[in-house]
């Protein structure tokens, strides 16, 4: 905890409120759950407004883009090791050994939980403050890394080109696990024979995963 709050730069004034961001559902109730549903909304609005403050030019299809990159979960778990955070988690002993401890998913909803925390206990300017903070470098080159469309946005304006059928995405399966369930999506153009499965921790997550796979059997992405 000592570490974290020196890594962090920010005292809480109740201090309850990191240790509760900091506790796993499979440790004890209550936990962080709450608190990451908050932080998600409030660093979805920081992002937003230091994307529309900074570039005054891009179009809302972009801003919603950036924003979407900024916000994912590999961002967010980076964010994380970054911080040192799996060492401050607390998590039960069969989360632990099935290496929860390292799982993306966990490590930013973690952080989502931490934004949380500090928006209840010091309001949205110290939010603002420390995610610009983290994202620094992050802002720093996001000209070099210019608007990335994902995946399913690239797909549909490809068939859309070519005059053919839209995608189709199909639910395969939802495995439960201790952690958070896991979507397993199928994507299928109706004319072509080509097919790609995705997997995520949500539905749209796995629409995704399963559209970046065709784009590659397409020969239009990597």
């Amino acid at each position: 905890m000592k570490n974290l709050i020196k890594q962090l730069n920010y005292r809480f004034k109740n201090s309850s409120l990191l240790k509760l961001a900091l506790t796993h559902r499979s440790y004890n109730d209550p936990n962080n759950e709450r608190l990451e549903f908050l932080g998600d909304a409030v660093l979805n609005f920081c992002i937003a407004e230091k994307l529309f403050q900074e570039y005054p030019h891009y179009r809302e299809g972009d801003l919603s883009r950036l924003r979407a990159n900024l916000v994912n979960g590999e961002v967010l778990a980076d964010l994380a090791k970054n911080l040192d955070l799996n060492k401050s988690l607390k998590m039960g002993a069969g989360e632990l050994h099935s290496g929860g401890l390292e799982r993306k998913s966990t490590l930013a909803d973690t952080i989502e939980a931490i934004i949380g925390a500090i928006y209840l206990d010091g309001g949205i300017e110290a939010c603002q403050q420390q995610i610009t903070v983290w994202y620094a470098d992050i802002f720093a080159n996001i000209i070099l890394r210019g608007v990335q469309k994902d995946p399913k946005t690239q797909l549909q304006e490809y068939v859309q080109a070519k005059k053919i059928p839209l995608p189709v995405y199909t639910l395969i399966s939802i495995r439960e696990y201790t952690d958070k369930p896991v979507f397993q999506v199928s994507c299928h153009i109706p004319t072509l024979s080509h097919m790609a499965k995705g997997k995520g921790s949500s539905r749209k997550r796995a629409e995704q995963a399963a559209a970046k796979g065709l784009l590659v059997l397409l020969g239009i992405s990597e």
